[in-house]
């Protein structure tokens, strides 16, 4: 009898077998582009006029790594990486054993104990990265000089009454933006695609055809960060599509693609908006919200609920400040003692056209009847690979446009695909 043991006796693959794999998996685009032809071919998608965007969040490969276990890794990448660098860890970083093996050996649920490993590690850090010019690096050098000043000041602070230059550290009390999660995939973050479920790793964009089910673009990236938002890749997507070139369509979306600047990008092409709108949020409980203040961009002025109007700032600010004094309405504006702020996004009539326009019920029947599509492409996207099998963006995102390229065929064949002396048809 074979025991699942027994295949760790298997001898792995050479180190070339895998970096010609590799190679294969980065040459991605022949594939690609002969899929993008039989699309186009077929002529599946000529005269669809829609298209729904969506984003999911796809594990990493790796363990997620604590800031004590960053530090201690970034530390000895230092030293393999940089010239010299073994010699500047044995001179510069002596607040901690960097070649000892497993976890440092510390009373754990002693606060002080912790405190003054974080110290002792930061402190080493510190000093290595002074005793380097950065700008003398390049390549696998600069990003283990990168990655080190990363980690040994995303996590920390100075102790509760340093001043930060007696080399007294500690953990920070909240979580850095952005935050790197893994020094063996600097490229891997915290999600939190809803606020009851919290993964690490990427997020897989994609743009899909409702009535097929076909993807026609998509783009890994790191899983936060602002220019990572749904809304900014998702407009990027659109415009990147290749099956929607030069025409416009309906665009399909849940409401974290509701912000202003999407709904400004989609104006800019010609693109119709089918998407919930971003919620609106009163500054008091059952309150007012700011569908109830009217604006006059033309004057350049906001009126509130109970008439009184106010100029709106080159920032885009309203003070409403006395104006509140006395009125019988402030319990339902606000409960500032000093009256309502307000302050305006940029794109906010096109917010408040688009709100309006959701409230129509064809409008809600498209959005009800054909966004729910792209939840199912998700699910075969995801289906058996919710993790991906490789480390960064690059690589993984090659998987992904292979993953999709297959998702493709396999649709169009269900679809009817089939070859007609020599040239592809949907039977």
């Amino acid at each position: 009898m074979r025991l699942r043991a027994d295949r760790y006796r298997v001898p792995s693959e050479h180190a070339d077998v895998l970096a010609q794999a590799a190679g294969r998996l980065e040459e991605s685009a022949p594939v690609l582009e002969a899929i993008a032809e039989v699309l186009a071919e077929t002529g599946v998608l000529k005269g669809k006029r829609r298209r729904a965007v969506d984003s999911t969040v796809l594990d990493d490969a790796v363990a997620r790594q604590d800031t004590i276990t960053q530090l201690i890794a970034a530390v000895r990448r230092f030293g393999r990486d940089i010239p010299g660098g073994q010699d500047l860890v044995v001179s510069h970083a002596t607040g901690y054993d960097y070649t000892r093996n497993g976890k440092p050996d510390i009373a754990w649920d002693d606060q002080g104990a912790r405190d003054g490993l974080i110290s002792a590690l930061v402190t080493d850090a510190m000093a290595l990265l002074a005793a380097v010019d950065p700008d003398s690096l390049d390549g696998k050098a600069a990003d283990a000089y990168a990655l080190l000043a990363l980690v040994a000041g995303q996590d920390v602070e100075p102790a509760e009454d340093s001043d930060g230059t007696d080399g007294r550290w500690r953990i920070a009390r909240k979580v850095a933006p952005d935050r790197m999660i893994s020094t063996v995939d600097p490229d891997t973050r915290h999600a939190h695609k809803t606020q009851s479920r919290q993964q690490d790793g990427f997020k897989a964009h994609i743009v899909i055809e409702p009535d097929t089910g076909l993807i026609t673009a998509a783009e890994l990236t790191k899983a936060s960060g602002p220019e990572n938002s749904d809304g900014t890749v998702g407009a990027r997507l659109l415009t990147q599509d290749p099956t929607i070139s030069g025409t416009s369509v309906d665009v399909l979306a849940d409401s974290a693609y509701g912000t202003g600047d999407m709904l400004a990008a989609l104006a800019s092409t010609g693109h119709t908006p089918v998407i919930k709108p971003w919620p609106l949020r009163p500054a008091v409980e059952g309150g007012f919200t700011l569908d109830d203040f009217t604006v006059d961009e033309a004057a350049g002025t906001m009126t509130c609920p109970n008439g009184r109007t106010r100029k709106i700032t080159a920032k885009r600010r309203v003070t409403f400040g006395a104006a509140c004094t006395g009125c019988p309405l402030r319990y339902r504006c606000t409960a500032s003692p000093h009256g309502r702020k307000i302050e305006l996004h940029e794109h906010d009539a096109l917010q408040r056209e688009h709100r309006q326009r959701a409230k129509n019920p064809a409008f809600q029947n498209d959005y009800r009847t054909h966004r729910p599509m792209v939840e199912r492409s998700i699910a075969w996207l995801t289906r058996g690979n919710r993790r991906v099998p490789h480390r960064g963006i690059s690589r993984n995102n090659a998987w992904l446009q292979l993953r999709i390229a297959g998702l493709n065929l396999r649709r169009l064949l269900n679809l009817g695909l089939r070859d007609n002396s020599g040239s592809w048809i949907l039977a």
